[in-house]
């Protein structure tokens, strides 16, 4: 048996910085072998990025840009969220890159590229063991700046020559948000016009932007199911909406990037909050189950999904009748979403249905011209909200567009948007009888508008009918 050691005797002074022991520092540096890895860069990434980056020159003309990857905020004291990097940065480089810069230089015919970023801190580097943000110990082995450049076809170079190439630069139009530490030094502010102006150019969608979206729709779609799978387990737990959510966003973190916006999960009297991202609730299993949930790929483009289910497999006939009415008004609002058509067609197509049905159940006090009309809007009391948005790199994507190119456009091939109405009866809502109060459904769909015109329904693999979800929900359950 080994006697233990006694420990030594201490003057109950803090312990030295390690930095600051040249024993450890020398121990520290010695005995690594290489890593092998590369830039986590997606097949084609780089490619589309430096398609969208032509794009960008040839709308900004002479101009040089200035666009930021941002960082991780703070959570709380030293701990931070996950970084996730402003989607125009991705947009433009095709990757993420936290404290990044992206300098699109004017070059007389176009725009030469750099990225700018910290490398990482290997073995030898003080910062390898100092270092939560770049240091190898804290944070994994990371691929150099010349494995990046290689993966983006790209300059990739050290931050710290960042300083010396804005100086090179004259006003340049500014992108994100400049970002804090080494980078907060530099006075520079976000240009509107830029941020418009990318917006626009995000609206269309190419191939490959297409095909990351059905990517993170697929994967959604087999989220939902396996959320619908999850339901008889989280009845009866206190917090089941949580169990439900926690199931799609683990689906979401195994088969893409992670849930692309806050995973609603709404049981009956939460079915009619918009957004019910609390989901501290349980699961009612006669009541409506409200989930608005979307994958957002690996590549960062996000889908945005909702369906509202029966746990049970049946709806209630009061939950059947509301939803019959939005499923009526999801499918006059698919029917106006056309190439050609205004971007508000779908919106008044959608909100006819509803004012009619609300009209029809006596819930109108006005005739249904009279609620339409700018004036009026009494069936917006159900219905706060709008019934779709562009969908991308962001789930509420390019909403930093001009008005002229997203409200007051029209709609046209290689845009990619979401068609979702609802009827929302909230349970202290008294203009409402007893039996509709605390039910609420909304019917979601991803839309793309193929290269001819055509409308082609992405999430299409979801039921939406009643009849249609019931089946589906039991056969998820079996």
């Amino acid at each position: 048996m080994t006697t233990p050691r006694p420990l030594p005797p201490h003057s109950g002074e803090p312990a030295p910085k390690l930095a600051e022991v040249p024993a450890f520092v020398e121990m520290i540096a010695q005995g690594w072998g290489a890593a092998e890895l590369s830039a986590p860069v997606v097949d084609g990434a780089g490619e589309a990025a430096g398609r969208h980056r032509a794009a960008l020159s040839q709308a900004v003309g002479q101009r040089d840009v200035v666009v930021f990857a941002g960082h991780a905020p703070i959570r709380l004291n030293d701990c931070y969220y996950e970084f996730r990097a402003d989607s125009n940065f991705v947009y433009l480089t095709g990757c993420q890159l936290e404290f990044g810069v992206l300098v699109l230089r004017a070059s007389g015919t176009g725009h030469d590229a750099v990225i700018f970023a910290p490398a990482p801190a290997k073995p030898g580097d003080p910062k390898f063991f100092t270092s939560a943000v770049v240091g190898e110990l804290w944070v994994g082995a990371s691929p150099t700046l010349a494995d990046w450049s290689a993966a983006l076809g790209v300059p990739v170079r050290d931050i710290a020559g960042f300083a010396d190439e804005l100086g090179r630069l004259d006003r340049p139009l500014v992108s994100g948000t400049v970002a804090s530490g080494e980078l907060a030094q530099y006075q520079l502010e976000a240009s509107r016009e830029l941020d418009a102006t990318l917006a626009h150019l995000r609206m269309f969608k190419d191939d490959w932007e297409i095909a990351q979206l059905r990517e993170a729709v697929d994967a959604s779609v087999a989220g939902f199911g396996a959320v619908a799978a999850a339901i008889p387990e989280a009845i009866g737990l206190a917090r089941g909406e949580r169990w439900l959510q926690a199931t799609f966003d683990r689906h979401a973190r195994t088969f893409g990037n992670g849930p692309g916006y806050a995973s609603i999960v709404g049981s009956g009297p939460h079915a009619p909050v918009l957004h019910w991202v609390r989901c501290d609730g349980a699961i009612d299993p006669e009541a409506p189950l409200l989930l608005d949930m979307g994958v957002e790929a690996v590549s960062l483009y996000t889908a945005d999904v909702t369906r509202t289910l029966p746990p049970s497999g049946t709806f209630s006939p009061a939950a059947r009748q509301v939803h019959d009415l939005v499923e009526r008004s999801h499918r006059a609002g698919l029917a106006a979403a056309q190439n050609g058509a205004h971007y508000l067609d779908f919106h008044y197509a959608s909100m006819e249905v509803i004012a009619q049905g609300l009209h029809d159940w006596g819930l109108l006090k006005v005739s249904v011209d009279e609620a339409l009309a700018p004036t009026g809007q009494q069936h917006r009391r159900y219905i706060v909200c709008g019934v779709g948005h562009h969908l991308g790199l962001d789930v509420h994507d390019c909403a930093r567009a001009h008005p002229e190119h997203y409200n007051a456009a029209s709609l046209g091939p290689g845009m990619v948007f979401t068609v979702e109405p609802g009827v929302y009866f909230h349970p202290n809502d008294l203009t409402v009888p007893p039996e509709l109060r605390g039910i609420g459904v909304r019917i979601e769909d991803d839309v793309w508008l193929r290269p001819d015109g055509a409308q082609e329904i992405l999430s299409g693999a979801l039921p939406i009918s009643a009849a249609g979800l019931e089946a589906w929900t039991r056969a998820q359950q079996a």
